[in-house]
């Protein structure tokens, strides 16, 4: 593969609610199945030579589309799931807070959680890695679509770029149905040409409830 398009899914009703997702097998809602559809005729221009998803029906789902229309075969990988949260999934901040104090205040000055059912960012980061890894040093040449998850999308793209999972977890969480475009070079480097790419207008971006609540307030 010489180019990765990292896409995180369609919006679901979790996401509104502001509800960590994780593991847990979540459906798009209808904006989720519009945002899909909408954004498959733009991933479908790139002229994949590959669609792999996620297994959970949320990526599943955003993938299908484009799929169609290309005529590919989507190719199913439990390692590009998103981060386990364990307790947590199905929990508003304020719950987590409320519920685990100690390890919201970890989560929110960014200190590695201890939680032995929450999955480290170091185990995403490697479990994703070996994902892309065979993904990229697999015959097929051309383009690849990755339809994977918030969290996930950020170490794979880090990971491509040769970050380490602590700096992979600096960049922003996409929007939903938004894309990363990655390509390598001559030298064997990957660069990053675009990020939280998506149908939508530029000034949209960042507007989703989760994203706007882990900004700062001006």
């Amino acid at each position: 593969m010489n180019r990765l398009l990292i896409v995180r899914h369609g919006q679901t009703a979790w996401n509104i609610e502001g509800r960590i997702q994780g593991s847990t097998d979540i459906d798009l809602d209808a904006t989720g199945v519009a945002q899909a559809a909408e954004a498959a005729p733009e991933l479908a221009a790139y002229e994949p030579t590959r669609i792999i998803s996620s297994d959970l029906r949320r990526a599943l789902d955003t993938a299908r589309p484009v799929a169609e229309l290309t005529g590919i075969e989507i190719e199913l990988d439990k390692r590009l799931r998103e981060r386990a949260y364990g307790p947590w999934e199905g929990l508003t901040q304020r719950e987590i807070a409320e519920q685990f104090p100690e390890e919201h205040r970890r989560w929110r000055a960014q200190e590695p959680l201890q939680h032995p059912e929450i999955e480290t960012w170091g185990d995403l980061h490697r479990r994703t890695g070996e994902a892309v890894r065979d993904m990229v040093e697999s015959g097929v040449e051309g383009t690849a679509i990755v339809v994977c998850h918030g969290g996930s999308a950020r170490q794979i793209v880090g990971g491509v770029l040769g970050f380490d999972e602590a700096s992979a977890s600096s960049l922003s969480g996409m929007d939903n149905a938004h894309w990363a475009e990655l390509r390598r070079m001559r030298s064997g480097k990957w660069r990053l040409f675009g990020y939280n790419l998506g149908v939508p207008a530029p000034h949209t971006i960042g507007q989703s409830p989760l994203a706007k609540g882990q900004q700062e307030v001006r």
